[in-house]
């Protein structure tokens, strides 16, 4: 009797501390509710599988408990049992898999419009590039990285020389339109991740990765890493503040572009003028 109490108090804790626990998601600051919508499928049905499985282990200690008037039944195998079993398993696989794959085609299906952003992940730290007056990101590669150039721009790429760079300063944003947020590491593995956001994606060397959000409320919000990315790891923190249109255009009006911060740059856009006159 014991273990089937204990059994019990396990489903009935888990259940109450689900429900009363002080340690839930943060207020949501995107237009991706999708994803709690389908974190909460998931949890009902992990929940109700849990506790079915933990309850029938409870009921079978009680009912089949030692007792020497009772002898043990030899049954190898039960064909409808296991039909049964895997058939159950799979619907339930398929019904806590199908709205994250809806999900996920939403995640990366970004709309017609949605502006750019590019986040570079290094050890440990974040750096943000956005598109100047041209609308178009030039051209980067990790090779290029150095000290006078930290995000490996293409100091001959014509569409960069206006790029915004943003090195391990604030993320600003504006409210209510669409970004499409391109990622890319030049060293490890890191993963952007901003819990008001419910979004996160892993930065993987050498591939751009992206996915697209549009931020729905206005506040100051911490950017994560949420991959294992070395010592440094849990320092690997940054900010992105949400405000309105006329907020950011001040704060981006502020911010210099590649050519303004690389002399290599400077120096390339000089040489193309001198070739073109």
């Amino acid at each position: 009797m014991a273990i089937v109490l204990a059994l019990i108090s396990i489903v009935v804790g888990s259940v109450l501390f689900h429900f009363m626990s002080p340690w839930w998601w943060t207020p949501i600051a995107s237009n991706w509710r999708y994803i709690d919508n389908t974190i909460l499928i998931t949890f009902w049905i992990t929940g109700l599988v849990f506790t079915a499985v933990v309850l029938f282990m409870a009921y079978c200690v009680f009912r089949f408990r030692h007792d020497k008037q009772t002898r043990a039944a030899y049954q190898p195998e039960s064909k409808k049992l296991e039909w049964w079993l895997t058939v159950t398993t799979a619907v339930g696989v398929a019904v806590m898999l199908a709205p994250g794959l809806f999900v996920w085609h939403q995640f990366v299906t970004v709309p017609e419009g949605a502006s750019e952003l590019e986040v570079v992940g290094q050890q440990w730290r974040w750096s943000f590039r956005l598109p100047g007056k041209d609308g178009r990101l030039g051209q980067a590669d990790t090779q290029k990285v150095s000290s006078e150039n930290p995000l490996g721009l293409n100091p001959y790429d014509l569409n960069g020389q206006d790029d915004i760079v943003i090195d391990g300063e604030d993320l600003h944003m504006p409210v209510g339109k669409p970004v499409k947020v391109l990622l890319r590491s030049i060293d490890v593995l890191h993963d952007f991740y901003v819990p008001e956001f419910r979004a996160k994606m892993d930065f993987v060397p050498g591939v751009v990765t992206y996915f697209w959000l549009t931020p729905s409320r206005t506040g100051t919000f911490d950017i994560l890493c949420a991959e294992l990315c070395g010592v440094g790891h849990p320092q690997m923190r940054g900010t992105v503040i949400v405000e309105d249109e006329s907020a950011y255009q001040t704060w981006l009006q502020k911010q210099k572009t590649f050519a303004e911060l690389s002399p290599q740059a400077t120096t390339t856009k000089a040489t193309y003028r001198s070739h073109a006159e």
